[in-house]
């Protein structure tokens, strides 16, 4: 199963990692890229491009947005058994990177089944 575990808050925008937690996010990210479980992560920019479709018309407007208020800032694509693991990874996450919020959705391609089919 696929999980993607997105950060929606970073903490005060100027705080800066400090060595310790750069050495322990990078043994986590080591360990897990090499046991197969981290697929993909990374930072995202703040303001982005918004694209909106409607009545055959499509919009498409730059960022910043004043109404997002929990942007994405961070993410992780995993592959583990259960939501369960994927909770347990972000827990650990958390533990090096300190105060933070974040959501975790499982992601479905096409050979898994969606929900309720």
């Amino acid at each position: 199963m696929r999980f993607l575990l997105m950060t929606t808050d970073a903490g005060p925008d100027d705080a800066q990692p400090d060595e310790r937690l750069q050495r322990e996010m990078g043994r986590f990210i080591e360990e897990t890229a090499k046991a197969g479980v981290l697929l993909a992560t990374g930072g995202l920019e703040p303001y982005g491009t918004r694209i909106t479709s409607s009545g055959g018309k499509v919009t498409v407007t730059d960022g910043p947005f004043t109404e997002a208020k929990e942007g994405v800032v961070g993410f992780a694509l995993v592959e583990v058994r259960t939501r369960e693991e994927a909770i347990e990874l972000s827990k650990r996450f958390y533990s090096i990177v300190g105060d933070g919020a974040g959501v975790i959705k499982q992601v479905f391609g096409p050979d898994d089944p969606f929900p309720g089919q």
